[in-house]
């Protein structure tokens, strides 16, 4: 009853440990020839938090990141507009709220799930079905037969595109720069997360560790494309926000287009699912797109409390789309709001932020961090 898992990123390894909790075998195939994270920083949100407690591996990773107990967007100068107070959820959950490497939050899953259980260099080509089994074959030749198929393969997915048809890409319009330095940020930083409004674009920035902050910039694809000098759309922010990427050397830096899925209306088929981006990969806009591929394996794992494995993959769509497809469409909305360009909409999109009660922004939270009931 081994169960192929397609990909040993957060959500394919968030699977793993849901499975290995069940005590179901399974083996996971990862494309990449050694395991080596894509990646900056993350945020794991009080969500995700709670799965990764009742797995055991909340404290390790609380361990090795930074708490983030606010999260404030501001003007370009850094001057408020919102601000998320996440203490509340912190005293109820006993959970914090984290910003981490992604290397880091990738060895704790490693460790937890056992590297014995990954096979590298193993990047599908192709799944075909035969009887009760699924027949994989990769791109070096070789093949593999399973009973059960969970892919966890990203935002183009392969397993995707031969068992569910290819879903809508979506572009953003957008590019994403993002890094990691070395830069002693002031005090009153050290455990927020700041994201600053401009017009067409935006910076974020997060205290990672002791030593090291996570940043990132959108801009308008039609303002800068992917190969742009970025310094000259930095010159309405706080200095501090040009100081912070100047310290990152080129070769740290990262740069991509922004593109999400557009909601699907399947994600398994017979003994065969998608986890996490392959099935319904979302913006950054919210912070949710590793939290919510966690929840896809947390809820596989409660399901299997009560249900078996074949049960568990038929109504585990039913249990998680709703919340998703959620997290996908706000974070579609705020993308749009957050980039407006025309003089009077910023201005009216300043004065809505700073007008909203914080009780409306908490309820908001709460639907966030709130994990699915199964």
């Amino acid at each position: 009853m081994e169960v192929a898992i397609i990909g040993a990123g957060i959500g394919g390894l968030s699977t793993a440990l849901a499975l290995k909790s069940a005590q179901i075998p399974f083996r996971i195939y990862e494309g990449a020839p050694a395991l080596e994270p894509v990646g900056a920083g993350i945020m794991i949100a009080n969500n995700a938090m709670q799965a990764f407690h009742a797995w055991g591996i909340a404290e390790e990773a609380a361990a090795l990141g930074n708490r983030i107990s606010v999260m404030n967007l501001t003007r370009p100068d850094l001057s408020p507009l919102s601000s998320n107070d996440l203490r509340w959820f912190e005293e109820r959950s006993g959970l914090h709220n984290i910003a981490i490497h992604r290397a880091d939050l990738h060895r704790v899953l490693v460790n937890a799930v056992g590297a014995d259980h990954i096979v590298l260099n193993k990047r599908l080509k192709g799944v075909s079905q035969t009887g009760t089994a699924y027949e994989l074959s990769f791109e070096d030749g070789t093949t593999a037969a399973t009973a059960y198929l969970m892919g966890a393969d990203g935002l183009r997915s392969r397993l995707r595109t031969t068992l569910f048809g290819n879903g809508e890409l979506r572009d953003a319009g957008q590019n994403c720069w993002r890094g990691v330095t070395d830069y002693e940020l002031p005090e009153r930083y050290h455990h927020e997360l700041n994201e600053a409004w401009g017009k067409g674009k935006r910076f974020g920035f997060v205290r990672l560790n002791e030593r090291q902050v996570y940043w990132y910039l959108l801009i308008d694809q039609d303002l800068a494309g992917i190969t742009s000098d970025v310094s000259p759309f930095l010159s309405d922010f706080h200095p501090l926000v040009g100081k912070i990427i100047e310290a990152t050397p080129s070769s740290g830096r990262i740069v991509a287009p922004i593109f999400d899925l557009k909601p699907m209306s399947r994600w398994s088929d017979r003994r065969a699912c998608l986890i996490g981006d392959a099935a319904h990969a979302t913006t950054p806009n919210l912070g949710q797109g590793a939290c919510q591929a966690i929840e896809d394996a947390y809820a596989m794992g409660e399901l299997l409390k009560t249900c078996s494995l074949d049960e568990a993959i038929r109504r585990y769509p039913a249990v998680r789309m709703p919340k998703a497809h959620y997290i996908v469409n706000t974070s579609w909305r705020i993308g749009k709001v957050a980039h407006a360009r025309n003089p009077l909409m910023v201005g009216l999109r300043n004065l809505i932020m700073q007008a909203t009660p914080a009780r409306v922004n908490q309820r908001q939270l709460e639907k966030i961090f709130s994990l699915n009931a199964v």
